[in-house]
């Protein structure tokens, strides 16, 4: 799932080409993408002669601020990540008009298209067919329970080593957890919690009260170093994720843990182990993270 790095990565590029852009149309496969309204006609009536006038990021979520007070969100969810570029419909598919890096094959799973008034198309490719669409007024969305629920964003200058203690401290669980939990920190996944913890040398089961101040301040280390890192690399594409442009992110280069599961570790040359922890994977070094 593109975590924070990604989605960040994809908010930026997206600035350069469609912001100041206008709705022309819009064109779905897949009306349950599409979340509010329920209609998609509803839907694609309200958003055709929309201005985009800003794109931001709230965690996972990506935000397209219209004219007429009416904003545009979009969550990738697992396999959804947007492009930018020209398509046509032959032979009962959508074709690229130019060669490129949107010829990756990761790129072909078009689902949701967006028409813009340059004669260019912001589409949406999604593989697993989980990610979302939702067109709100702008206001109710940045008032809703969607957003009051998420925690802090880890990035942001406010979000200090002592408010970070002050959020994680407050909770019970294993830190794995609670790094992934999206109501205590926005925007970290499976990808960077495994990369934050490697980096801190925390066992990924390890208890939240049982971490000390020099546990803790080497996790927020970590974790701001880390983040900010794979936003100037173009994030992770292990998987599915590439950038508007089609490309891959080159975080990859320096992965130390996440899917490195019987490869040597890169600080000890201990193998590296997975394990499950609530139904999802951690990877750790039994040596450098010990329990």
């Amino acid at each position: 799932m593109p975590e924070l790095p990604e989605v960040e990565t994809t908010i930026r590029d997206l600035r350069k080409k469609v912001l100041g852009r206008t709705f022309l149309n819009v064109w779905t496969d897949f009306r349950k993408a599409i979340k509010k309204p329920k209609s998609f006609e509803r839907f694609k009536k309200e958003i055709k002669g929309k201005k985009i006038r800003r794109i931001w990021r709230r965690g996972k979520n990506i935000i397209f601020d219209l004219s007429h007070n009416r904003s545009l969100l979009i969550h990738q969810k697992l396999t959804g990540h947007l492009l930018y570029g020209k398509w046509e419909f032959k032979n009962g598919e959508w074709k690229l008009k130019t060669p490129g890096p949107l010829g990756d094959p990761m790129n072909r799973f078009l689902h949701l298209i967006f028409w813009l008034d340059n004669d260019e198309m912001m589409v949406l490719s999604d593989l697993r067919k989980f990610a979302k669409a939702e067109l709100w007024v702008t206001k109710e969305l940045k008032e809703s329970e969607l957003f009051k629920n998420l925690g802090p964003e880890p990035l942001e200058k406010d979000f200090t080593f002592e408010r970070f203690r002050e959020v994680l401290l407050k909770k019970k669980g294993k830190i794995k957890q609670i790094l992934m939990d999206q109501d205590i920190i926005a925007g970290i996944g499976n990808i960077y919690s495994d990369e934050i913890l490697w980096q801190a040398k925390i066992h990924p089961l390890k208890k939240i009260g049982r971490l000390g101040n020099k546990e803790l301040k080497r996790t927020y280390g970590a974790m701001r170093k880390i983040l900010q890192k794979s936003i100037d690399f173009g994030g992770e594409s292990i998987s599915d994720y590439r950038k508007p442009s089609g490309e891959k992110g080159g975080f990859d280069v320096l992965r130390k843990a996440y899917r490195r599961e019987g490869e040597k570790c890169a600080r000890c040359g201990t193998v590296i182990e997975r394990l499950k922890i609530g139904g999802r994977s951690a990877h750790y070094c039994p040596r450098c993270q010990k329990l």
